[in-house]
């Protein structure tokens, strides 16, 4: 069964609750004829608001279990599995921490990248990355991963620094790409997020609040089951979050035009994208590259930011015009 309405969620916490139909009523403070009407399925009406939320606070149900997108088997962990503390450790080995994240983002993900590209576009550009020895599970569930996000459908919304875009296309030191690899994770990218609303691509200036720039970590956000985690400074571990509040304030800050950092529009994000791999292509200079962005789109400004203050000397002043979000 799919879960797919609000009658059929409310049928299987019945089940689940085995309670009889006088005392599931008297709990949720609603008659036991309408009670009875949506367990036979004879009203095709919904539980209002009202009744939703007693079932999720005497059951101590997330939310969000009412959603359209919770269905299946989504929907039947949300409601059996036991609840957690709101920050645990995940300390595993190399294949665990694969299936963590495989089984976290199985069927959407909102992710800010530390780094440019994300470990799914470099291992498709580069199959060896760490120094030491890898092993046959540790490939398939790398190449399940890949195909799991490379599938047209798979909702996926990313967000990374300009810093982190441009040290990937122009720095000369601590960049171990190669022109083709760079050339095929930049075209792989495009392909990806080009006329594609399963896919938003977000480029942010990390300088637009900070003079000297913000760091940030590999931070996966799932709405939905309110979790969030991230990776910590020790390369095997990784911080998981259950805290609703913080939960939802951060996917707030990155999904809201007004509070996320200056960022460029994910219709133009994948435009610029694709000037960098013809600058890449055609060895141009990242002051080559500077000057079509800003010619050629509003958000020259937020580049010009990321330059250091000498090759802002060389470079043409921002147009007037541009565009922040």
């Amino acid at each position: 069964m799919m879960y797919k309405n609000g009658i059929e969620k409310f049928i299987e916490i019945f089940k689940r609750s085995n309670l009889s139909i006088s005392k599931f009523a008297s709990l949720i403070q609603k008659d036991r004829r309408t009670v009875t009407s949506w367990i036979d399925n004879i009203s095709d009406i919904e539980p209002n608001e009202d009744v939703k939320q007693k079932i999720c606070t005497i059951f101590r149900y997330p939310d969000f279990i009412w959603e359209n997108g919770c269905t299946g088997d989504e929907f039947i962990k949300s409601i059996t599995q036991i609840p957690q503390k709101e920050v645990r450790i995940i300390d595993e080995d190399y294949t665990g921490r694969l299936k963590y994240i495989i089984d976290l983002e199985k069927n959407r993900r909102f992710v800010i990248q530390a780094q440019f590209p994300g470990p799914m576009y470099r291992d498709s550009a580069v199959k060896k990355v760490y120094r030491t020895k890898t092993n046959l599970e540790i490939e398939a569930l790398k190449q399940k991963r890949i195909d799991q996000m490379l599938k047209y459908d798979y909702d996926t919304t990313e967000w990374y620094s300009i810093k982190s875009v441009l040290s990937f296309c122009f720095a000369s030191i601590g960049n171990f790409y190669t022109k083709e690899e760079k050339i095929k994770v930049l075209e792989l990218m495009y392909e990806l997020f080009n006329n594609n609303y399963n896919k938003k691509l977000f480029l942010f200036d990390s300088f637009s609040r900070k003079i000297y720039g913000t760091e940030t970590t590999y931070i996966s956000i799932n709405v939905r089951q309110k979790v969030l985690f991230f990776k910590s400074p020790i390369e095997s571990v990784f911080i998981e979050i259950r805290n609703k509040n913080l939960v939802e304030r951060m996917h707030k800050y990155y999904s809201s035009p007004i509070e996320a950092p200056s960022h460029v529009n994910f219709l133009e994000s994948v435009n610029i994208i694709n000037i960098l791999k013809d600058a890449v292509k055609y060895n141009n200079t990242i002051i080559q590259a500077y000057e079509t962005i800003n010619r050629t789109t509003d958000y020259g400004e937020l580049f010009y930011n990321n330059l250091s203050v000498d090759l802002q000397k060389q470079v043409s002043k921002p147009k007037l015009g541009q565009k922040r979000n």
